[in-house]
């Protein structure tokens, strides 16, 4: 495995209404948005944050409609060969929703699930004549947490650290609600991952965006047509969060140093 294999590098909305999600998330977070063109898609939005990409939007896609497939963000990671990446989730007992295919000029993607069916991307980028900047992983706008509802959360450990790489930064036991793991990425805490609890319908991935702080952002939230479902909660290290939906009724999460 390369040091970029098992990076997570994009995280992505689909929706219904990607002119009032835009509208929304720029008001939330504070991002500002751009346009990208790829010949023989639609227009992509991108979410920028200091002039830096770090999400995008899409209008949710046709032939996903009437399959119980809520509005939702997904998160991309990076692996080094996305065809043999999708067949050692198959072999391992995920699946591969969506086979591997090229995006011109960005990269060869494919959705995959793991053996409990939470979803994902992976992706291989397409070799870059410059290297783009990144944002700063504490910076606000930035993606600072992922967070895994797992059918086990001891179970999903193994399997992504298999597939990925990663690695068990620590444990916290949180009493009836069990376990929660914090895993790695080259050395650094990337997000965590917990058997999901009973009131929690199925497996997901969830994505906390970095606000500068938290009861001003939710003011926002509800404001622009949101709702928050659970918080705002002080979490070990002093950060703040809430978990909330959007107006479409995506389900994403802030994350704050202060109230």
């Amino acid at each position: 495995m390369s040091e970029t294999h098992g990076k997570f590098i994009w995280c992505e909305l689909m929706t219904p209404d990607t002119a009032a999600a835009a509208k929304f998330y720029s008001s939330v977070v504070g991002w500002t948005t751009s346009e990208m063109k790829v010949e023989g898609m639609p227009t992509y939005t991108v979410f920028q944050a200091g002039g830096i990409g770090v999400a995008g939007l899409m209008e949710f896609p046709a032939e996903l409609e009437g399959q119980g497939i809520p509005p939702n963000w997904t998160g991309y990671v990076d692996v080094d060969d996305v065809d043999q990446s999708a067949r050692d989730f198959a072999a391992s007992g995920g699946t591969v929703r969506r086979p591997p295919e090229d995006i011109p000029t960005v990269g060869r993607f494919a959705v995959v699930a793991d053996p409990d069916g939470a979803v994902l991307c992976i992706m291989t980028p397409a070799p870059m004549e410059q290297t783009w900047p990144e944002l700063a992983f504490d910076a606000p706008g930035n993606i600072g947490w992922r967070e895994l509802y797992s059918g086990n959360g001891k179970d999903a450990l193994a399997f992504y650290s298999k597939l990925f790489g990663w690695t068990k930064d620590s444990e916290m036991d949180m009493g009836p609600m069990g376990v929660y793991y914090i895993f790695a990425h080259g050395g650094r805490q990337t997000g965590g991952m917990m058997t999901k609890p009973d009131n929690i319908p199925m497996p997901f991935w969830c994505y906390y965006f970095i606000v500068p702080t938290l009861d001003a952002a939710i003011e926002r939230v509800t404001a622009g047509g949101g709702k928050v479902v659970h918080g705002p909660m002080e979490v070990p290290g002093g950060s703040w969060i809430i978990q909330a939906t959007d107006p479409q009724g995506a389900f994403f999460c802030l994350v704050a140093p202060k109230r």
